[in-house]
């Protein structure tokens, strides 16, 4: 665990339980569920060995996480975050969000870690909903589904059948529309953005993507 910094702060506190180095990284890969070992691993290349199970283990001992064993036929011990640890997906949202007004685009040399869709699409589609659709984005071979209930997002990975509209372009040109860099209407328009269903639709729901606070950008297309 990292050192005490000595001062009575809810931020100090926070850091001495997860700043260390990969801690985060960590908890973003088990933000969408429980993962094993060898997956954490996988996903999180460059992170040697004994750093993982390390910083596994303090987290486990600040009640971040906890690591049980999956019933049969799996038999896997898996990591998991505790509700304590669920208490970090909002702040890590809006980290997240944070971190990608200073960032560039995505480099095509640039790893993206499987599953990152779901994650960025639940930490910037925020300020509004497009009630009664149903959307599937595809994303450099990434796919989830969207859909507002009672006017809150749900996100899931993979293509529902009843999707209403489908959305296709790539991670770069997704990240041009989140931060404004290119109009929504222009990337539909240029095809960097491919719609099949209501474009009106479509460009509403691009729209509530942001790095900023929760608000809406929508512009109805005429």
């Amino acid at each position: 665990m990292p050192k005490e910094y000595g001062q009575f702060c809810p931020v100090a506190h926070a850091l001495e339980l997860v700043g260390e180095r990969w801690s985060l990284l960590i908890i973003r890969e088990l933000i969408n569920g429980p993962k094993r070992y060898t997956d954490l691993a996988a996903a999180l290349p460059g992170i040697g060995t004994n750093i993982l199970a390390a910083r596994l283990r303090d987290l486990e001992q600040a009640d971040v996480v906890a690591k049980r064993q999956l019933p049969p036929p799996a038999a896997a011990k898996v990591y998991e975050l505790t509700p304590y640890g669920e208490g970090l997906r909002e702040p890590l949202y809006a980290l997240a969000r944070w971190g990608a007004r200073s960032l560039a685009p995505p480099r095509a040399d640039q790893m993206l870690a499987p599953g990152w869709l779901v994650n960025a699409v639940r930490a910037t589609c925020t300020g509004g909903c497009v009630p009664e659709t149903v959307f599937a984005l595809h994303v450099d071979g990434e796919s989830v589904t969207a859909r507002f209930e009672d006017d809150q997002l749900v996100v899931e990975p993979g293509t529902a059948e009843d999707a209403d509209v489908v959305i296709e372009t790539d991670a770069s040109t997704l990240f041009c529309v989140a931060s404004g860099q290119i109009p929504i209407p222009e990337a539909v328009k240029t095809k960097a953005v491919k719609v099949i269903g209501s474009r009106k639709d479509a460009e509403r729901f691009l729209s509530l993507f942001s790095f900023d606070e929760p608000r809406s950008r929508f512009v109805e297309h005429v």
